[in-house]
């Protein structure tokens, strides 16, 4: 395994005046660029007394210049803490504070809610977009940051050459990134992730889905987020890839046309996003087709036809769409398969930076979530047929919780497998299939489980559903359902709709798990930043 600040080494060394960090119609910056501004960053500390080790958080909106500053705090040791943009500004101090972090990278506008005296280990907090300093209580970092460029001219008259670049490769073992899964508890769970971990990631994705230097990946997802941060850019950039950021979360027309332009090698992405295109684009062209659908031979190149359109629309030179954070739909998935859709579903958490199972597409099995990435097993009597907590080990595994050894205690079994809290079962073959996490299942009068989310995917397909979340009230399974339907439609039509979901649902589902009522939802599901509804938040 190699580290993958070696293969940024390399990468900056070969590949200098080639752009690396985009913002989409913005700014550009080469791989030049980033090592005058990695360099520039060191001055800084050294000037400061900051250290390998400090930790220094970085809340802001996806963007070049976020990436670009990651990479100032995590090629100089120092202990990156990124924090959503979308959080709330109380969270944004706690966990600014329960970090310990020195220094806060940010949005002018988050910053303008905080409240300096709830972080009193903080010496600055500097703005993300233009570098410009928005508050320190430490003269001597405001002076040193002020003077970064000259003292940089200073050392590098003629500026930086290639073979001036080194990057350790010797830290594994020391901690790269905490982040928080959480910031809404009194417990904050920040997750400790080492530079081994962050390696050993880069290190399977070369493997598994290798890319080439100059090709080009569309950042979607939050850099706060170990999916979006490990697998749209970290892994991607450190081998040569330009990475391109859209900013706020775009509309599906301005996607399509950022993916058009940009044309992407691979679509790092949630199943929503592929729901949604199959539900708006794909699904009604084939209603149109459905008597061709029926005529074998024709049937097959209609399908070739959808998969190519579909391709186009995300630039033409897609090799793999790659889908984590939630179960794909199994009627959208079934059309994918059928389509031939380079597509797979992988399987990890933020405390497995965050891959956990992961298989090409061409051996993807459907309703899997691929094969372990390292070692993985099923607390369970049976494996193959009774679900159990699925537990892993491996290099690419957390150590920890920052400052909570209750939760670190609680993560891991006695004999140090790391407790997933997602009950699963494994095949012959090695295919993982998640049925649940242990907290949502659902145990009915009999003695039954069930998975909520078997059954979600039973009624996410029935006629008037768009989102559904499936709950015990009572003892009695409930469907929650969001479904924006048309102002027009009559009162009798309205309020016969949960009834029809209900009949429609349970003519695919066992006795044990049939729904008892369904409940209409006024407004849509609140939303992690991976897409995934926040099922706490509706008992």
């Amino acid at each position: 395994m190699r580290h993958y600040l070696k293969n940024l080494e390399d990468t900056v060394r070969n590949h200098w005046t080639q752009n690396a960090l985009c913002d989409y119609n913005g700014d550009s910056f080469t791989y030049a660029n980033l090592a005058t501004n990695i360099e520039q960053m060191r001055i800084f500390f050294d000037a400061t007394g900051i250290t390998k080790g400090d930790k220094i958080a970085l809340c802001a909106r996806n963007c070049a210049r976020w990436a670009m500053t990651f990479w100032g705090i995590n090629v100089n040791g120092c202990v990156a803490v990124p924090l959503l943009a979308d959080f709330h500004p109380d969270t944004v101090s706690t966990l600014t504070n329960h970090s310990d972090s020195v220094l806060l990278f940010v949005d002018d506008d988050i910053w303008a809610k905080q409240k300096p005296e709830d972080m009193p280990n903080l010496k600055a907090a500097i703005n993300v977009k233009d570098g410009s300093l928005l508050w320190h209580q430490d003269k001597a970092v405001a002076e040193a940051w002020e003077n970064r460029k000259k003292a940089f001219a200073e050392k590098y008259p003629h500026g930086m050459y290639p073979e001036q670049v080194s990057y350790p490769g010797d830290n594994g073992e020391d901690l790269a990134i905490i982040n928080y899964t959480s910031g809404t508890t009194g417990n904050p769970k920040g997750v400790m992730l080492t530079y081994n971990a962050m390696s050993d990631t880069d290190d399977f994705a070369n493997s598994h889905f290798p890319n080439k230097p100059g090709e080009t990946v569309v950042s979607m997802l939050p850099l706060a987020h170990m999916y979006g941060l490990a697998i749209e850019f970290i892994h991607p950039n450190v081998d040569g890839v330009t990475v391109y950021f859209l900013g706020k979360t775009p509309s599906p027309t301005t996607l399509l046309k950022a993916m058009r332009d940009i044309k992407p090698y691979m679509v790092v992405t949630v199943p929503l996003v592929m729901e949604k295109i199959y539900a708006n684009a794909i699904k009604p062209a084939l209603e149109k087709a459905k008597f061709a659908l029926t005529i074998p031979g024709v049937n097959k190149l209609v399908y070739k036809t959808a998969r190519k359109k579909l391709i186009e629309s995300f630039g033409g030179g897609v090799r793999c769409f790659i889908m984590g954070g939630a179960a794909l739909n199994p009627e959208a998935e079934s059309c994918f398969k059928k389509m031939h859709l380079p597509y797979t579903v992988g399987y990890g958490m933020t405390e497995a930076c965050p891959l956990l199972g992961y298989e090409w597409w061409t051996k993807f099995v459907p309703g899997s979530c691929g094969k372990p990435v390292h070692e993985l097993r099923i607390d369970s009597e049976d494996p193959r047929h009774i679900p159990g907590e699925i537990q892993a080990k491996g290099s690419n595994l957390t150590i920890g919780y920052y400052k909570n050894p209750e939760a670190t205690e609680a993560a891991f079994t006695e004999d140090g497998w790391f407790r997933t809290g997602d009950l699963g079962v494994i095949d012959e073959k090695g295919n993982i299939f998640i049925r649940g996490r242990i907290k949502s299942m659902i145990l009915n009068s009999s003695g039954q489980n069930i998975y909520p989310e078997e059954v979600e995917a039973v009624v996410a397909n029935c006629q008037y559903v768009e989102e559904c979340l499936v709950v015990d009230r009572d003892g009695k399974i409930t469907a929650l359902v969001y479904s924006e339907l048309p102002e027009d439609m009559d009162k009798d039509t309205r309020a016969s709709i949960p009834n029809l979901i209900r009949n429609e649902a349970n003519k695919s589902l066992p006795n044990y798990s049939k729904i008892a009522t369904v409940e209409m939802m006024a407004e849509p599901f609140e939303k992690t930043p991976k897409r995934t509804i926040k099922r706490f938040l509706y008992k």
